[in-house]
């Protein structure tokens, strides 16, 4: 069994609030009894994309800490800037091209894809991704399960402003889970919505967001609800290759 957790859209600014809601999720994942096996965030992890805030993100998230007790697995969102997240981030080179990244966690392959698009708020994963996708599935043995992250879901969850800046093209990575059999789900973050549906078949989760939770029409006029607590989940792939997500709040 792989125990997964995951954040998404931070949204760090410079801004004490913003650093106190990373801070205390960050804390609080420490601090599990049992611990997970791995940490994703998915995506938006600086809001304006500056050197500075990756700095602080990497620490926050402990990225290069040897004593860290999980690993941290990333990848961008709309207010992520490519060579400034490559640099201060993942003390990379710093680069234009997407930023993908395959891990193996536990009995698991984790891809997290680069679905941002320069300058843009919708998102896409390009040609150079798909492709990339393709030949890390097929390094694969055939009993290896495979999840794929990326920060903006494919199809629309009933907020307007969400859904206007979703992933486009969907029915590419819809051909792509109808091939491939080892993707047992898809998890994306973007919404800063927790939401469960469905893509292609497969599951398809949304995180919610650290930074605001969204309200969502019938909840009322106020799109962000800065009050609430800072949501993140659980992602539990057992044994029958099944997903399973708690959501929690801190």
């Amino acid at each position: 069994m792989l125990v997964l957790a995951q954040i998404s859209d931070l949204h760090l600014d410079g801004t004490p609030r913003a650093t106190e809601r990373a801070r205390r999720v960050m804390d609080h994942l420490r601090a599990l009894p049992g611990g997970v096996d791995a940490l994703l965030v998915t995506g938006d992890i600086a809001d304006h994309g500056a050197e500075s805030e990756y700095e602080e993100a990497a620490a926050l998230l402990g990225l290069h800490d040897p004593a860290s007790p999980f690993p941290v697995l990333t990848c961008p969102g709309n207010h992520d800037s490519r060579a400034p997240y490559r640099k201060a981030l993942l003390r990379e080179a710093a680069a234009d091209g997407p930023v993908n990244s395959a891990h193996r966690v536990g009995g698991a392959a984790i891809l997290m894809c680069d679905s941002s698009v320069p300058g843009a708020d919708e998102g896409a994963l390009d040609e150079e991704t798909y492709g990339w996708i393709e030949e890390e599935l097929d390094a694969l043995d055939g009993d290896t399960p495979a999840l794929i992250a990326f920060h903006h879901p494919p199809v629309a969850l009933h907020h307007p402003l969400p859904d206007r800046y979703r992933l486009d093209q969907p029915r590419s990575l819809a051909r792509l889970l109808e091939s491939r059999p080892e993707i047992v789900a898809v998890i994306a973050g973007h919404a800063h919505t927790p939401a469960a549906t469905t893509f292609a078949g497969r599951p398809l989760i949304a995180g919610p967001g650290v930074t605001w939770t969204l309200r969502l029409p019938w909840e009322g006029e106020q799109v962000a609800d800065r009050a609430a607590p800072v949501g993140f989940a659980f992602h539990v792939l057992d044994d029958e290759r099944r997903l399973t997500t708690h959501f929690r709040t801190v």
